[in-house]
């Protein structure tokens, strides 16, 4: 036993030592043979990227030959090398961060992300293989043959005569407006099924968008990217005004980025800082774009875009002094490793000799971008670049205002909106449309979406501009189905130059039925903005040219005119009081009702199935004591 015990580690010593020997013969074997393969064998993760790489290649090669990955043998190592030659789609991410200092002291931070990927989903192709882009929106985007996607969650309302314009305007609430390729033949069932996955994917409440607040625009809400889909037929638009976004909208929203929150501008996205804001939007935007000038290829573009306006006062700070830090409790330290271009963009404009305030620390990049008509200047910081992090190895901008003084360049278009009137029977919607040129008219085209429990008077319906009736050149009024469909009313207007031009009109309230009011009934319903689209006069000479390399945050909406860019405005959304029945009264009835039973009922039952009993006098004192000393004695009671 003893000599078994002493020759058994001798056994595995050399058990081990053979089987070390064979694993470093056969690497030898695979460097001579494949020098590629020895080069990457190097180390362990470059082993197990060559192995998806090559995992890769081979689904990519079995989809072009059209044969199933099912119905093909396990390749060889020489035929995978074969099938790596195949091109695969090229994806590229870009992200960006954008601060604009405010007049009123307060910072307007806008998060630009995209996601281009040069492939095709229409006609049918399957797409197996995601990299960069999400796989559950590449996914929708299949299934329900959607040409362009567009939603937003939105808290708070734009302050345009305070703030400017935004890079990408929004309504209150949620929004969702998607164009369907023709090849769709039941638009309305796909919508349905369409609100439905999107409400779980961001966790909204999109699954109650139906009938009642979906319309179909004649006009507004053109494809953003290519195509040649324009029949309105195959568009569908709802708004949600009294969504409310909260932490469980965000969450998913970050988990599309490639990088997630764990590195790059997205590290920047604590949920507490940014809803303790008075203004953030988040959206997500997708649809197909040209590749090049010629536009021979067609490539998708998911543009994930977050607005959040931080105020003065209600951070509780009381000075006119920002930093990253300060707005977002955190620091950048690393770019997104996955993407191509990562960089903040400071809008100087206001600032060319550092009067107004003072930006740390310095960067010698300046760029210009026309951005709204306006040729802006911007301080450029490179992530990419390890020298912008300094020797910290890390990344805190700090602008510290000098002065107040300043005015703000008032933006061209403006709208407004707001219901008058006294009751709870009839009403009047009054819409007002800024137009600030001093010396330019411009056509604007309206949309108005109303429910169905408002009902509009059209005759009522008048359109003025400084005093004198403005007669729109086209109108498109869509009347509502009680419970079935909302109005919609669109019109072209021309707003001359310096006016405010006023559209009225008259509605009625209707009586709901007890089960569709809302849960808190004297709040007051809400009705979804207007939405105000132009082509706005530009001060400079805009870029048609889509494909050339721009910031993304100037080249979300095609410009086809040097002269005009354009611009999307919405209104403020409104809360209109109905006629509410007393709630409580139904609740005092059934307090009575059952008051009244159970007195009745408990007195019956009482007397039907009580047992009633002869109870004999109790005996006195001096009784009980003679019984005590009888029974003693053993003589009969009394």
């Amino acid at each position: 036993m003893a000599a078994h015990q002493c020759y058994s580690p001798v056994v595995l010593f050399i058990l081990c030592s053979l089987s070390v020997f064979a694993i470093a013969e056969s690497q030898e074997n695979t460097s001579v043979g494949d020098p590629d393969a020895a080069e990457i064998g190097n180390t362990q993760a470059g082993a197990e990227t060559a192995e998806q790489r090559r995992w890769e290649a081979t689904e990519i090669g079995e989809t072009v030959l059209g044969v199933a990955p099912t119905d093909k043998p396990a390749t060889s190592a020489g035929e995978t090398r074969l099938t790596s030659s195949v091109p695969q789609p090229k994806d590229d991410f870009q992200e960006e961060l954008v601060i604009r200092p405010l007049h009123s002291g307060d910072i307007y931070t806008s998060f630009q992300f995209r996601t281009l990927w040069d492939t095709d989903f229409m006609g049918g192709n399957r797409v197996s293989h995601y990299r960069l882009f999400p796989k559950s929106l590449g996914q929708v985007i299949s299934k329900f043959s959607v040409q362009e996607l567009h939603i937003s969650f939105t808290q708070g309302y734009w302050r345009t005569m305070q703030w400017g314009q935004p890079f990408l305007p929004s309504p209150p609430g949620a929004e969702l407006w998607v164009w369907f390729q023709d090849s769709v033949t039941d638009v309305d069932g796909t919508w349905k099924e369409l609100t439905n996955v999107l409400s779980g994917i961001f966790c909204a409440s999109l699954n109650f968008i139906d009938s009642t607040n979906t319309v179909q625009p004649s006009a507004s809400f053109k494809p953003l990217g290519i195509g040649n889909v324009t029949d309105h037929r195959f568009l569908r638009y709802a708004t949600l005004p009294r969504e409310i976004v909260c932490t469980e909208n965000l969450t998913p929203w970050k988990k599309l980025l490639p990088c997630g929150s764990k590195a790059g501008l997205a590290v920047l996205m604590k949920s507490e800082k940014l809803f303790h804001s008075s203004f953030h939007s988040q959206a997500v935007h997708i649809r197909p774009v040209c590749q090049d000038r010629q536009c021979k290829a067609i490539s998708w573009e998911l543009r994930q875009t977050l607005n959040v306006v931080f105020d003065l006062h209600t951070s509780g700070q009381g000075k006119r002094e920002w930093s990253l830090f300060k707005m977002f409790s955190r620091t950048l330290t690393e770019a997104c490793p996955l993407a191509s271009s990562s960089k903040i963009y400071i809008d100087v404009t206001d600032n060319p000799q550092g009067e107004q305030f003072e930006l740390s620390p310095t960067t010698p990049l300046l760029s210009q971008a026309v951005v709204l008509g306006d040729r802006r200047t911007y301080s450029v910081y490179d992530l990419t670049q390890q020298a912008t992090f300094g020797s910290m190895r890390t990344l805190n901008l700090l602008l510290r205002w000098k002065s107040s003084e300043g005015d703000m360049l008032r933006p061209l278009l403006h709208g407004e909106r707001y219901v008058a009137g006294y009751g709870l029977q009839t009403g009047e919607i009054h819409t007002l449309m800024y137009n600030h040129h001093p010396y330019r008219s411009f056509p604007v085209l309206l949309l108005d979406s109303v429910p169905w429990y408002l009902r509009l008077y059209v005759h009522t319906l008048t359109v003025t501009s400084k005093g004198k009736d403005n007669k729109p050149s086209y109108i498109h009024y869509q009347p509502s189905k009680d419970r079935v469909r909302p109005h919609l009313l669109e019109m072209l207007i021309q707003l001359p130059p310096n006016s405010v031009t006023e559209v009225t009109v008259q509605f009625e309230r209707a009586l709901l039925k007890w089960t569709e009011y809302t849960p808190d009934p004297n709040h007051g319903f809400y009705v979804g903005s207007s939405v105000i689209s132009s082509l706005v006069p530009s001060v400079v000479a805009m870029d048609t040219n889509s494909t050339q390399e721009r910031p993304l945050f100037s080249s979300f909406f095609p410009c086809k005119e040097e002269s005009s860019y354009f611009v999307r405005v919405y209104t403020e959304p409104l809360l209109v009081n109905l006629p509410t029945p007393d709630f409580s009264m139904p609740y005092n009835v059934i307090c009575l009702t059952c008051t009244v039973v159970a007195v009745g009922y408990g007195s019956l039952y009482n007397l039907l199935t009580r047992s009633f009993q002869i109870e004999e006098p109790s005996p006195g004192l001096a009784k009980r004591i003679a019984n005590v000393i009888r029974k003693m004695r053993g003589v009969p009671l009394l």
